[in-house]
């Protein structure tokens, strides 16, 4: 029998770790947030515990109840999934200190890597080339414009503890630079607690590509290919693809990545999946941006394109009798986007009530998410609604699939009686519909300026669901007027229920 898992985490990331777990016979324990009483990631766990309030800090990010929620279930390993507490070495601490086990690196490797600036100064001594910039944190904004007038504008500035765009500000000339650290710290500070800053050249026209590695803590890594992630929008990531077609022209530069990124894992003696984040110019010169110690959210391009499950490996790392693997070759092509409750215009978030989805299958189609049906889309939390990947032998084909596959996607909100739209919640479905009929992504012509450089991505135009809201109420109004139609059956609303036992720890 096998010792229970905790998810340290919701939504698409715990429903994906606890269908691996059952699979791999372990039992898993789920947690869940006020916000969460009803999500569908406790539908997937064996027993799921209370762990606070709807805001992060009281639940998710609460080392004291995650833990307390492990202890009183008897779970033996806590898998974090990503973000949350996923990069947090005194996480990783408290964890060995009862007697759990992490399920990923250790806290040394973690302070190593995952703090930017300290690997900054790990890649310098391994002689990896990264993005010119300040060595360390920058204490104030006259200390950041220094090292800006020495490397020249446009430079970034950039959260030491950051990740997801959050405490990141370009900018283009001295007189913005003041407001942009006082907004990047706040940012920064409020997402993270740690408001420490960096100084980054920006390079113009980039290709942003990484290098997915899997090591066993003792010193033996592999790497798994990469997958270049250059179509962004708010320094976030929309669409992830692999094999990288920049690195298909420079296939000299994707060995010199994958040595590099290999080369420092082993250097830090690096346990489990991590992520080498780097710039490639159009010249095929690679720079170290980062490197992310946990699993990637879009882990599945990798899965597809390898044949791998990176969470069973995890997991069978972590129980403890497991040899790493030859490198496994990368087959055929994947591609993955996110799909969002955003404006598709601003990209700003826009969550709300969730009335109708439907996600799109097939033999080469994955879906990973939150939502199976009518659900709420909180405001508390990252609103990224489902993952939807493909893989077909070649990149052509992949596209052509994914363009098949949105088409079959639906998400609304719910309608009102009379067929008009209830509540806030929109979505960027409709901007992923053009973002893969666009000629530069159908030809891999992929920089992390591509969405600027197109604004007919982003051009209002029809939205999908209000032509369904409208046909809606249309019918609506065409029955009501039929003298000879009468209602005899009214269709119940779908209760929420779960299926999982819940034992709430006292607040």
């Amino acid at each position: 029998m096998k010792h229970p898992v905790l998810i340290a985490n919701r939504g698409e990331i715990a429903i994906r770790i606890a269908k691996t777990c059952r699979a791999l016979g372990f039992p898993t324990v789920g947690v869940y947030s006020e916000a969460d009483r009803f999500s569908e990631h406790l539908r997937y766990c064996d027993r799921s515990y209370f762990v606070g309030a709807a805001p992060p800090q009281e639940s998710y990010l609460n080392v004291e109840r995650v833990l307390a929620a492990a202890k009183a279930s008897g779970a033996r390993f806590v898998h974090p999934g990503y973000g949350f507490l996923s990069e947090r070495p005194h996480f990783v601490e408290a964890c060995q200190k009862e007697g759990l086990i992490f399920v990923g690196p250790s806290a040394e490797s973690m302070r190593l890597m995952g703090d930017k600036i300290q690997a900054r100064s790990t890649v310098d001594r391994l002689k990896v080339p990264r993005v010119p910039g300040s060595p360390g944190a920058v204490q104030s904004a006259a200390e950041a414009k220094r090292f800006a007038s020495e490397i020249g504008y446009p430079i970034l500035l950039k959260a030491a503890a950051g990740g997801g765009g959050k405490g990141m500000r370009r900018v283009d000339a001295e007189a913005d630079l003041a407001s942009a650290f006082e907004g990047a710290t706040r940012e920064a500070l409020g997402a993270f607690g740690d408001g420490s800053m960096y100084v980054e050249k920006l390079i113009l026209e980039p290709h942003h590509v990484e290098i997915q590695v899997f090591g066993d803590g003792k010193g033996g890594v592999i790497h798994l290919g990469e997958r270049e992630c250059s179509i962004q929008r708010r320094h976030q990531k929309v669409w992830e693809e692999s094999p990288s077609p920049i690195l298909n022209q420079y296939p000299k530069t994707r060995k010199a990545m994958q040595d590099a990124a290999v080369k420092i894992a082993q250097h830090v003696h690096y346990a489990g999946a991590g992520t080498f984040e780097f710039i490639v110019d159009a010249f095929g010169n690679f720079y170290f941006l980062e490197m992310n110690t946990r699993l990637q959210v879009e882990h599945p391009v990798t899965e597809w394109v390898t044949g791998v499950d990176l969470v069973a490996w995890q997991l069978l790392l972590a129980e403890g009798n497991w040899t790493l693997p030859p490198i496994p070759e990368v087959q055929g092509s994947a591609i993955e986007v996110r799909l969002y409750a955003e404006d598709p215009i601003t990209f700003l978030p826009a969550p709300g009530a969730l009335g109708k989805i439907h996600l799109p299958s097939g033999a080469f189609v994955r879906t990973d998410s939150a939502f199976t049906g009518p659900g709420e889309v909180s405001v508390h939390y990252d609103p990224m609604i489902s993952k939807i990947s493909v893989w077909a032998p070649t990149r052509i084909e992949a596209v052509a699939r994914l363009r098949a596959a949105l088409d079959e996607a639906c998400v609304q909100p719910p309608l009102k009686a009379d067929g008009t739209v209830q509540g806030s919640l929109r979505t960027n479905l409709s901007f992923l519909k053009r973002l893969v009929r666009n000629e530069d992504v159908i030809q891999g012509n992929t920089t992390t300026d591509l969405i600027p450089k197109h604004p007919e991505l982003t051009r209002p135009s029809a939205d999908p669901i209000s032509l369904e809201a409208a046909l809606a109420a249309s019918l609506t109004q065409i029955l009501r007027q039929n003298q000879d139609f009468t209602p005899t059956e009214t269709v119940p609303e779908r209760t929420w229920t779960t299926v999982t036992r819940r034992e709430g720890l006292r607040r």
